[in-house]
């Protein structure tokens, strides 16, 4: 997300950045340009009015005039003024209720209900440690109610059964008196969506909510459909109380334009993002740091906070322990680190929090995860004879390995050169201890050592 308002941002605010003065006719140029970039970006016109005129209000004043380096302080206006449209920190759930609190999930038909009902769940459980219910009040789709039980499956939390012939209503008050006998700390009701904003949805949602009562009020929408999910959000909120915004496939916009509209539009909060497909890929929403990454400065937080819920500390000790005994790292191991990288979403998703990714071009068009997914068939094409002592892969071995996973011979050459230059870092890093050191191999997997010459893989 973000990626061409990022690009456009920084190259235009790179050019101030190190300006010794500020004059009225620099800083008009790069408001102008900035505001070009927003509007490309399908941020809603009032929101880049209102974001110019409050930047455009600070650069002239004595808070940049009397700075040593004004550059600087203007890209600093610049982020807090981003962070303000957006709303300044993360605005949490409240679950602070007698036990279930409701929270009722509305929006458009293909927003990403559903997914997101199960995203939400498995976040409340495995983050905040609640137990939760999940219940489908959508009787017009036919598979919704199976999806979300699917879904539910998945993600280990608990499904209230509903039935296409009730009513709505009956299915969420039933739903409420279940999640209370059985002492649910959380109850997530799922409601029917439509193809477009109708009397009849606001009159069936409307009434839902009165009946569920529910502690939050969250709107779904689809961050694809730019300043109009703000407008969508508008709507909705002039029926219903919403308490905030979830905010899905943020991982397919490249423009952004909805993340920053919404709250500016509906004074409601962005509280969640959704960032992908999976049912982990859900992101609690931080301003500030989605501001750090737009203007290309990254968001280590939120990557560490990833590598601490996401990365296998175990196989991570193991992995440091059989190092420390002075036993290599072989292709078994090389293949569990690509695994531990995938559980965090991938190269794509690590390298948009890294900071100065947009100042490396095309880097991340070469980086992507389909050589990971080619790597990982190489070693599983391997005996596991092969995957420990790699040095025994001749010719002919060579042949059946690439062949086995559909790629050619070159492919395979070029991995176990990764391969070695990745031994010879871990065996460094293990020299010098620390298993922090360790845990930073994962960065030996990052584009900084360069890309080989024409290569598909990236350089270790």
């Amino acid at each position: 997300m973000f990626d061409n308002l990022s690009n456009r941002l920084t190259s235009s605010l790179d050019r101030i950045r190190g300006r010794a003065k500020l004059t009225d006719d620099n800083i008009k140029e790069v408001l102008r340009e900035v505001r070009m970039a927003l509007l490309e970006a399908d941020v809603a016109l009032p929101v880049v009015k209102d974001f110019i005129e409050a930047v455009r209000e600070r650069a002239i004043g004595t808070e940049v005039s009397k700075s040593l380096s004004p550059g600087q302080v203007f890209l600093k206006i610049v982020k807090q003024e981003l962070e303000n449209v957006m709303g300044q920190a993360n605005d949490g759930l409240n679950l602070r209720v007698a036990g279930p609190a409701v929270i009722l999930l509305a929006g458009l038909q293909g927003a990403g209900k559903t997914t997101s009902a199960a995203k939400l769940a498995k976040y409340l459980k495995e983050r905040e440690k609640k137990s939760v219910s999940v219940v489908s009040a959508d009787v017009y789709r036919p598979a919704a109610i199976k999806q979300l039980e699917t879904l539910a499956g998945e993600v280990g939390v608990d499904f209230i059964p509903s039935d296409l012939s009730q009513k709505p209503i009956d299915i969420v008050n039933s739903a409420i008196d279940y999640a209370k006998k059985a002492h649910k700390d959380v109850l997530i009701v799922d409601t029917a969506g439509r193809l477009a904003i109708d009397d009849d949805m606001m009159a069936e949602i409307k009434a839902l909510h009165a009946a569920a009562n529910p502690i939050e009020t969250l709107f779904v929408v689809d961050a694809m459909t730019g300043q109009d999910a703000a407008n969508t959000a508008k709507a909705f909120g002039d029926v219903l109380p919403l308490t905030g915004v979830i905010l899905t496939k943020t991982d397919g916009d490249a423009r952004g334009g909805a993340a920053l509209s919404v709250r500016h539009i509906t004074g409601k909060p962005i509280k969640f993002l959704g960032v992908g497909e999976k049912t982990d890929a859900l992101e609690p929403f931080h301003p500030d740091r989605l501001a750090s990454r737009i203007l290309g400065m990254g968001d280590m937080l939120s990557l560490i906070e990833e590598a601490e819920q996401k990365i296998d500390k175990e196989k991570a000790e193991k992995l440091a322990g059989k190092l420390k005994k002075g036993k290599g790292f072989d292709l078994e191991d090389f293949k569990e680190q690509l695994q531990q990288m995938k559980n965090m979403g991938g190269m794509s998703s690590m390298l948009d929090k890294m900071p100065g990714m947009g100042q490396l071009g095309n880097v991340k068009d070469k980086v992507n995860d389909k050589m990971f997914v080619q790597m990982e068939a190489l070693i599983n094409s391997m005996t596991s004879a092969e995957r420990r002592n790699p040095d025994v892969i001749n010719g002919s071995r060579k042949k059946r390995i690439s062949t086995g996973a559909g790629l050619q011979i070159q492919d395979l050459n070029r991995l176990l050169k990764q391969h070695k230059q990745m031994q010879k870092m871990m065996k460094k890093m293990t020299a010098k201890g620390g298993m922090q050191k360790m845990m930073r191999g994962l960065g030996g997997m990052m584009p900084g050592g360069g890309m080989p010459g024409g290569g598909n893989f990236p350089k270790f």
